[in-house]
This record gives structure tokens, sequence and C-alpha cells, in this order.
């Protein structure tokens, strides 16, 4: 075994916990799935296998990342960030409807949704551009456009099938904006523009229902059911019934849970293994591990912001903290739908969720983190083989 783990450079805790995170699963899965056995058929063991060969698949494109010299992130940052437009321009076009959405896209049998890739691709590009174009943030032509036009291009793309998704993408991108020390008042005039074009959109989108993208009236419907349901807490209508047997199922799990296998409510939860995975996961492990599981993800964020800040390369501190932000923010807000504190989402659990692009293009993630913290590791046993001095120490 230790032969085996001598293998994954970087950081060790951050292995464990992913590899424990993918592990634990492929019991989860096999236990969520009674919900899509009995909408599309099949068994539990045929989604257990092909959740396991995506586990193979992240596991696999993570080691294989892990391995890369960190100064090709930067110079194929330009090249993922067009070859990502170009998948999503394809998927409008081309891409196959799920759940009402037309976000995917068929690779040899496989399910694929481009935007997981573009999220990547985004923080890859925005981070080389934060550092290319640092000097210039004073300036609207020279720096601001540059910056913003990419962060626009990628969520306008995506805001078409998958507001939330966008939504998240375009909060990630500002956060590191903002820890790149963009000037505060040309965010401040970004963010106004915005809620003024956000404003703009929805009257346009009211007053010309011909006009309407076909998922515009989800997004409302999803919204004005929670605001309801909030004014309301004993409302209990049908349009409500996912929203409410999440939150019945973590009312079921209370602290210790019913146990693996046990849960009733996954059986009528939507995605109980994907964008409902939290509720179903409380109901069978109880409140107690759930707390720890949300650990668990603050713990992961925390040696990504370590490995972020001990690495001398700008591009590489931006970019695996737009990494760390990302996969947080994604878990924190399939945890959120689930006790019903934000609408209904596509989110998912970051390596616990039922496997697909997501699943891969997180994998990818913590590969390219995992390779910027062996880099560290290399320069610390160099500098570590000196003395102040300069001379090399010797064994006494």
């Amino acid at each position: 075994m230790r032969d085996q783990l001598r293998h994954l450079k970087g950081d060790s805790v951050m292995w464990m916990i992913v590899i424990l995170l993918m592990s634990f699963s492929l019991l989860t899965v096999y236990s969520f799935v009674p919900i899509l056995v009995r909408i599309e058929g099949g068994t539990p063991f045929y989604y257990l296998v092909k959740h396991l060969t995506y586990v193979v698949l992240g596991f696999m494109s993570m080691f294989a990342v892990h391995r890369i010299n960190t100064k090709y992130f930067s110079q194929i940052s330009q090249f993922v960030y067009y070859l990502a437009i170009a998948l999503l321009v394809f998927t409008i076009f081309f891409g196959i409807k799920v759940n009402g959405a037309e976000r995917w896209i068929r690779v040899f049998g496989l399910t694929f949704q481009s935007s997981d890739f573009a999220k990547l691709a985004l923080i890859m590009y925005l981070s080389k551009l934060l550092v290319k174009k640092e000097k210039y943030f004073d300036d609207w032509k020279l720096g601001v456009l540059h910056v913003m036009a990419p962060i626009f291009i990628i969520c306008l793309l995506i805001l078409k099938d998958n507001l939330s998704t966008a939504l998240m993408l375009f909060t990630i991108s500002f956060a590191l904006l903002f820890i790149a020390r963009f000037p505060w008042k040309k965010l401040l005039l970004i963010m106004i523009s915005i809620v003024v074009g956000i404003l703009l959109f929805i009257s346009v989108q009211e007053a010309f229902p011909t006009l309407q993208l076909s998922r515009y009236q989800t997004w409302k419907a999803r919204i004005v059911r929670l605001w309801e349901q909030k004014q309301d807490p004993s409302a209990s209508k049908v349009e409500n019934a996912q929203a409410n047997n999440a939150k019945l199922a973590i009312f079921n799990g209370a602290l210790i849970g019913q146990g693996v296998g046990d849960g009733q409510l996954k059986s009528y939860i939507p995605e109980a293994y994907a964008d409902f995975y939290f509720a179903s996961f409380i109901e069978e492990f109880g409140l107690i591990s759930g707390v720890l599981l949300a650990l668990t993800y603050i713990v992961l964020l925390f040696r990504i912001i370590k490995i972020a800040f001990k690495t001398e390369v700008l591009f590489e501190t931006y970019l695996c903290l737009g990494i760390g932000i990302h996969l947080l923010m994604q878990a924190s807000i399939n945890m959120l739908v689930c006790i019903g504190f934000v609408p209904v989402t596509g989110q998912n659990m970051p390596f616990l969720a039922m496997g697909g692009s997501a699943l891969i293009m997180a994998c990818v993630s913590i590969g390219i983190v995992q390779s910027v913290a062996r880099a560290n590791n290399k320069l610390t046993a160099t500098a570590t083989s000196f003395d102040y001095n300069g001379d090399e120490k010797t064994d006494k």
C-alpha cells in the first residue's frame, strides 16, 4: 500500500479527503438511486457500475493532471477557454435535453455537461488575465474590458439553460477580482450595471412572453415557490413537493439517521443521488454526519488555501483559490437547497453525487491543485538541502 501511495505527490491530507469521499460515494449512490430505477428502469447495481466508471475515470484524470508541470496550465489556459466557448455554442445548437434543459452532449455513450468544463476553463483563463493585466486595472480599455469580457461571454452562454451555474461562476469570478485587488469603485459600478441589466431582462421577459427564454418560467416558479413557502411555512403545495420531501428527509434523519439503505424519502425526492444528495445523506446518516461532511469540505478548502499561499507564482495562487471557492460553493449550495434556504438548483455535491462530467472536472481541478502542491514540495525539499549560507547540508 505504501508503495502505491508514494506515487501520489502533493498534499497527503487532500488525497485522503478526496479518495475517502469518492469511495464513500459508491455506497451512497447505490443507496440513493431507487427513484432513478423507478423512473428510467435498470437496477441499482447498473447505476453503481456506471458511477464506478466515472469514479475510475475521475481518479485517473486527477492522477494524470497532478503529474503535469504547473507552467503548462498557464500556457494552455487561453486555448482551454476558447475550447469551452466552442463546446457551449455546440451544446446550444446540438445538445441533448435532460430535465428540460439542453445543457448536455454525448461522448462515447456518456453524457457530458459542457458547463462543467467551462467553469474550470474560465477560472484558469481569468487567473492568467489577472496576472497579465494587473498594471492596467485602472484602465477601462486596456484592463477592465479585457478581464470582464471572458467572464460575461462564458456566463451568458451558460445562462440560457443553467442559471444557477452562471450565477455561481460569476460570483467566483468576482471573488477572484476582489482577491486580486481589483479597484473597488469599478467593481461597484459593474455590479450596479449588472443589477440594472437583470431588471431590464426581467422586464423584457415579462412584457414580451414570445421572447422568453425556455427556462425563464422555471426560474421564476422556483423563486416564487421559495418566497411563498417562507411567507407560509405550513404550505405544502404539490409544486413544493420536492423541496418539502427534502426537508422532511432531513427531519427524519434526526441526529444519527435511519441507517444505510433505510431512508424512505429518497424514493420520492427527484435527483436524490445528485441535486438533493445532502437531504438523502442526512436521512440515512444523520445530522451529526452532515456536520462532519460540511467540516470535511471546509478542511479541503483550507488545504487548498494553504497551497495557494505557499506558491510563489501568482497565477497558481489565483487558480487554486478559484478552484477552492468553487468546490466549497457548490457543496454549500447543495446543502442550502436541501434545507430550503435557496431556490432549487442543479448543483450537486463534489466527489459524492452520482458521477458524470461534474465528478471528472472536480477531480481534474484537484489534480491541478495537487500539481501546484507537488511543485511547492519540490521547492521546499530543494531549499532545505542548503543551509542559510547557501552551502549544501551534509549528514553528520
